[in-house]
């Protein structure tokens, strides 16, 4: 939510946030409680389906071009949970942001949304140059880890744009 206005209505945002994105990444793996008696998230669930009907349902034809990826741990795991996503082709990651990196590298290259992509390696590559500066290992950056964990979206969006633009990259 890149917005901290209290008034605003969680929901309104995250409706809003799916109305203006054409492509959709949704990852179910965090979708799971981590010990018994916790509550498993249900946000990602909810949003997904909010997504799927918006390009399902929405007046605006428009949305039926929509592109969304499902991304999961293991395969079929989401579909334990929420089973109405039978048939859904899910990428699975197997919690290896290696490999999660590859999944979605390889899903817009393959929409044809960008025709000339770094390869995952390199993307990679760049995604831990970004995070070294960023903490001030080297460059101008000096942010803590919690400094990182409590930056907002807008400025965290901010470096990265500064990053991508210094690597010549669109971002």
């Amino acid at each position: 939510m890149e917005r901290l206005d209290s008034a605003e209505l969680r929901l309104s945002k995250i409706k809003e946030l799916i109305e203006a994105s054409q492509y959709s990444i949704h990852d179910m793996s965090r979708a799971v409680a981590n010990q018994r008696g916790e509550y498993f998230r249900l946000n990602m669930s909810f949003e997904l389906g909010l997504d799927m009907g918006c390009r399902d349902y929405h007046s605006d034809k428009k949305y039926r071009e929509k592109k969304i990826l499902v991304l999961e741990q293991k395969h079929y795991d989401t579909q334990k949970a929420l089973s109405d996503l039978a048939g859904c082709d899910c990428r699975c990651h197997e919690a290896d942001a290696e490999t999660l990196v590859f999944k979605v590298r390889n899903w817009f290259f393959d929409l044809k949304v960008i025709h000339s992509l770094s390869p995952a390696s390199a993307i990679r590559s760049h995604y831990n140059d970004f995070t070294e500066k960023l903490i001030g290992q080297y460059g101008k950056y000096k942010f803590s880890a919690k400094d990182l964990d409590q930056m907002g979206v807008s400025e965290y969006l901010k470096y990265v744009d500064e990053f991508l633009k210094n690597l010549n990259i669109n971002s």
